[in-house]
């Protein structure tokens, strides 16, 4: 189970009361799970306990949720929901969530569920997972702020408005938006400073922002990010201040968290760089637009990984093979 998956999946549990079932397909974080009697949990590295969770491998699951929550790494989703779809557990009355890092996986999903059932999401909620079954939500209790938007930007139906109460009882700060493709984008120029960074030089975001050159770094990539942005007729639900701000108030707020490309990277598994600087650079280029800087990070970023051949990756496997999906009964 990813990261986010089990921050969703455990607070709408907890907070608002909504049965959920965890779908997973790593070994280890199942078998963990079942050991233990549920997954652990700590906030800012206090208060760990167990929370009891039922979770499945997808042929063995016989639920029907009323919505999917999908949180996985870009690079395995279309696989993943291959392998779902023919285990038989996606059915034509269900909807689907989505608030995943990086850009293209609503494309993936709408191969399997139709435009007005997908909903779209990005989270400033960070959350990181030390091994199989054990995660720590970071960021102070009610810090949660989430965005949520239909796929074919229409106004909420009487399903995606449960969805929204769901999110909001769960204590996730859901705000709804009227168009997905500005609002994810907001989040993947600022994953593509704050993630990508901390990633390249291996620190947490208070190290990252002890930098004093930070606010101009930002900057360039935030400038190249909106350029290219607005030829693709993009609108950011931020403005480029904004954006610079919260690399600093963000980062504040989650001190100590290192970011999830770098908890991937750490443990010598792909990053999700082509996702996040790769995708903006994409659009400028369709655009006759150059994102320099960010061709030139996703270059540093996979001639980093390159690098492992030569130095070998830490041991505790973490988050790195977690595949994911958690199937919430609203």
């Amino acid at each position: 189970m990813t990261l986010s998956g089990y921050r969703y999946g455990v607070m709408l549990q907890e907070n608002a009361g909504v049965d959920v079932d965890f779908i997973d397909t790593w070994e280890p974080n199942v078998e963990q799970v079942r050991s233990q009697g549920g997954v652990s949990v700590a906030r800012d590295h206090e208060n760990r306990h167990i929370v009891p969770i039922n979770i499945y491998y997808p042929e063995e699951y016989t639920g029907h949720p009323d919505v999917w929550i999908v949180f996985k790494k870009q690079m395995q989703l279309a696989e993943e929901l291959d392998r779902d779809n023919k285990a038989g557990i996606f059915h034509d009355d269900q909807y689907v969530f989505s608030a995943m890092n990086g850009m293209g996986h609503f494309e993936k999903i709408a191969d399997y569920f139709p435009a007005d059932h997908i909903v779209c999401g990005s989270a400033m909620i960070a959350t990181r997972m030390d091994g199989p079954a054990n995660v720590d939500f970071m960021g102070a209790v009610d810090s949660e702020q989430m965005h949520m938007a239909r796929y074919n930007n229409e106004k909420p139906d009487e399903t995606v408005q449960a969805i929204f109460d769901d999110f909001t009882q769960a204590k996730l700060g859901p705000i709804f938006s009227d168009e997905w493709k500005g609002m994810c984008m907001s989040k993947v120029v600022f994953n593509a400073v704050t993630n990508t960074l901390c990633t390249m030089f291996e620190m947490q975001m208070v190290q990252f922002i002890e930098y004093d050159g930070v606010r101009e770094m930002s900057e360039q990539l935030f400038n190249e990010a909106f350029d290219a942005c607005e030829r693709a007729g993009i609108h950011l639900i931020e403005t480029r201040q904004q954006e610079t701000d919260s690399v600093i108030t963000v980062s504040k707020a989650y001190k100590y968290h290192y970011p999830s490309m770098y908890q991937y990277f750490s443990k010598g598994r792909p990053t999700e760089v082509d996702y996040i600087n790769g995708y903006i650079a994409k659009i400028g280029r369709e655009h006759d637009y150059v994102c320099r800087t960010h061709e030139f990070v996703v270059h540093e970023v996979h001639m980093a990984e390159m690098m492992r051949k030569y130095h070998k990756p830490a041991e505790n496997t973490a988050d790195a093979q977690t595949t994911e999906k958690a199937g919430a009964q609203a």
